[in-house]
């Protein structure tokens, strides 16, 4: 799967840490930074790893910072993006079954290393339900002009 992935400095090691664990299952990872712990401000990594995932370039984005917060709200002002924040496996499953994401938002202060990674798993292999779900996800993009 094409992957772009990317985090400001609060959550540049767990970033490391997936970018490492997707690229040893083959998976091609676009790397948009940061690259160091440096300061730096969350969004300008944040709309460019959205920016991918809506033109389509990459099938789905990852983005890391402190709380994951951030990093969502930035990413769900692009239209063709739904970001979700989550903290567990379950959260990561529904926003795949019900929401149709396609970003997928973590903190490195509130997720283990173990927790992140497992959730990255069944954010990539979770399918879209569609159904009633496919109505909702429509009545998203509606709301917006997306």
């Amino acid at each position: 799967m094409n992957i772009a992935i990317g985090s400001d400095h609060a959550g540049f090691t767990r970033k490391q840490e997936i970018l490492t664990y997707l690229q040893a299952q083959g998976h091609k990872v676009k790397d948009l930074g940061t690259y160091s712990k440096d300061s730096m401000d969350y969004p300008d990594i944040a709309v460019e790893v959205a920016k991918l995932v809506a033109s389509r370039e990459v099938e789905r984005g990852i983005l890391i910072c402190g709380s994951g917060i951030g990093v969502s709200i930035v990413a769900n002002k692009t239209e063709g993006v739904r970001a979700a924040n989550c903290l567990n496996e379950e959260m990561a499953s529904l926003s795949r079954q019900h929401n149709d994401a396609n970003v997928l938002t973590l903190g490195e202060r509130l997720v283990d290393t173990k927790t992140a990674l497992s959730m990255v798993d069944v954010f990539l292999t979770t399918p879209f339900e569609g159904g009633r779900h496919e109505q909702r996800v429509n009545k998203i993009h509606d709301l917006t002009g997306r």
